[in-house]
């Protein structure tokens, strides 16, 4: 295990032993990792929803959602085969998570607006 010296000036004058200490795991896992690059975060479906139903100013639905979000390349499906469905079950988990500060209204079945 390698050690790191720690010295000092005044050490060194009096001709006093430096004291060694191990280098701990910690930060060896430090000198070794490169550096990470921050990537952009992608828009999530939830907010390219609401990105739409605020410009649209008008409900729509879970599958009109889905095709003005790739129509505006928003948020496009990474290769589900129901996305709208999966659109629709977390605008109701936020509708009943979040209550009065959700981003979403439901005003008829099946259709949303954005909540001002």
């Amino acid at each position: 295990m390698a050690a790191k010296k720690t010295t000092s000036k005044k050490n060194a004058k009096n001709n006093i032993k430096t004291v060694e200490r191990p280098v701990t795991k910690a930060e060896k896992a430090k000198a070794s990792k490169p550096l990470k690059i921050a990537k952009p975060k992608k828009t999530s479906a939830l907010d390219a929803a609401a990105i739409v139903l605020q410009k649209a100013g008008k409900p729509m639905r879970a599958m009109e959602l889905i095709a003005a979000m790739a129509e505006q390349k928003l948020w496009t499906s990474p290769g589900g085969k129901t996305p709208h469905a999966t659109l629709y079950a977390a605008m109701l988990r936020e509708i009943s998570e979040k209550k009065a500060d959700a981003r979403f209204k439901k005003v008829d079945r099946g259709q949303f607006e954005f909540r001002k």
